[in-house]
């Protein structure tokens, strides 16, 4: 039997990137997966098809996680087509970096809303159908640098260690309803945002890395299938890094 058999999965942000490498190993897993895009419809709806390919009853929806209305209408959307929601990942997210005498207050805005705002935003809104089942998984895609900081990622670090204390709080205020929230910090993932590095930027960042080498996106998917299948029912307000030991 597959890992995640049946599941409803909503995953936000997943028309490329870590999103896309998760709801694809969810669908490889015998998930039903609900994702959304925001700008990118044409591979949305490319990955839609391909991961109806493989069995899935999977549908885009596109939503700006970082509206609080969007966030609520989606969540309503996604419970009409499919009924319940058992595994929520919210992984929308972008960088604005700067450093911080020049960063500018839409650069923070809109990092901290569309980073951090919409995991409050989903959340809230997909949560009260786990409520009624008692039990569920909410899995936050946060970052090594919401533990570690970084010079000119001021917002993005703020950001992502937000999203880390509010994984440990909701946790906490859900456990005993049988619903589990954790958070994965990526470390440095191959990506079309890392693709776009110069090869002097790669080699220092690699010198930092104990295991030599980036990680790619389906290391990251994987902990998220762990995460939101029944083999981690006792794990809960959690930070796993898939990081290959860059944070120790």
């Amino acid at each position: 039997m597959k890992l995640l058999e049946g599941k409803i999965a909503l995953v936000t942000g997943a028309s490329r990137g870590i999103g896309r490498a998760i709801a694809t190993r969810f669908a490889e897993e015998g998930a039903h997966v609900a994702f959304t895009y925001l700008s990118s419809e044409e591979k949305a709806k490319a990955l839609e098809e391909e991961l109806k390919a493989m069995g899935s009853n999977a549908k885009a929806y596109r939503s700006d996680a970082g509206s609080f209305e969007e966030a609520e209408a989606l969540a309503k959307a996604v419970l009409e087509d499919y009924k319940r929601i058992d595994v929520l990942v919210n992984n929308a997210g972008i960088t604005r970096d700067n450093l911080l005498l020049r960063m500018n207050e839409e650069q923070w805005d809109q990092v901290l809303t569309t980073n951090l705002k919409s995991v409050f935003n989903l959340t809230k809104h997909a949560m009260r159908s786990m409520l009624k089942q008692r039990e569920g998984s909410i899995i936050n895609i946060t970052s090594i640098v919401g533990l570690t900081g970084n010079a000119g990622q001021a917002n993005y670090a703020a950001s992502k260690s937000g999203v880390i204390g509010f994984t440990k709080s909701v946790a906490q205020e859900i456990g005993s309803r049988g619903i589990r929230c954790n958070a994965i910090a990526p470390g440095f993932i191959e990506t079309e945002m890392t693709d776009k590095l110069g090869d002097n930027i790669k080699e220092a960042l690699l010198a930092g890395i104990p295991m030599k080498r980036m990680g790619q996106a389906n290391e990251v998917a994987d902990v998220a299938v762990f995460l939101g299948s029944d083999m981690s029912t006792y794990v809960s307000g959690q930070t796993l890094s898939v990081c290959g030991a860059m944070y120790r």
